[in-house]
């Protein structure tokens, strides 16, 4: 970014390769609309050569983007006069599974439906909290600073959040039948 910044543009081609991917994977599942997430991260990428001299080197380039991201969505969702919601359990990327067993393989697939069903329930800011904390991998410092809050809060705000997955997971998990 620092070579995009002092006019290298060609260089925001390496950019999107390595974290397009990654920003599309959040913005799906924080928005749960593949049109919507498409057309937010390409706004990321464009405002990103936009505003690309206010880039400063002071933290992670990616807790950046998604700070960028954040607020593109809340720009699209506006001008939409609508919210986010979570996206189907049948568009999350499915996880490979270890075991052979059919049986064991349904299980963990009801398993990962029924959590993405709690977390499409979640309140949005703790959707948002919890994807860049556990589906991203972000440092709660940098967390902090796409938040706008300290970084004690964005502990606190990840581990509630948390806790109101496992409510809501626990609950959809004593509803299913059996």
């Amino acid at each position: 970014m620092l070579a995009v910044r002092d006019g290298e543009l060609d260089a925001l081609g390496e950019l999107f390769e390595r974290h397009h991917g990654p920003l599309f994977g959040f913005l799906v599942k924080f928005t749960g609309q593949r049109t919507a997430a498409e057309d937010i991260a390409q706004t990321v990428f464009q405002r990103m050569l936009k505003y690309r001299h206010t880039y400063r080197d002071d933290g992670s380039f990616a807790a950046w983007m998604y700070h960028l991201a954040r607020r593109c969505a809340a720009d699209h969702f506006r001008k939409a006069n609508a919210a986010p919601f979570a996206t189907d359990p049948a568009d999350l990327t499915h996880h490979a599974e270890d075991a052979p067993h059919a049986g064991d393989r349904a299980a963990t697939r009801d398993d990962h439906a029924l959590l993405h069903t709690a977390l499409a329930r979640l309140d949005r800011d703790d959707r948002e909290v919890l994807l860049l904390a556990r589906f991203q991998e972000l440092s709660f410092a940098e967390i902090s600073g796409i938040l706008e809050c300290s970084v004690g809060a964005a502990k606190v705000r990840a581990h509630r959040a948390l806790h109101e997955l496992r409510t809501i997971y626990l609950k959809l998990q004593q509803q299913r039948p059996a």
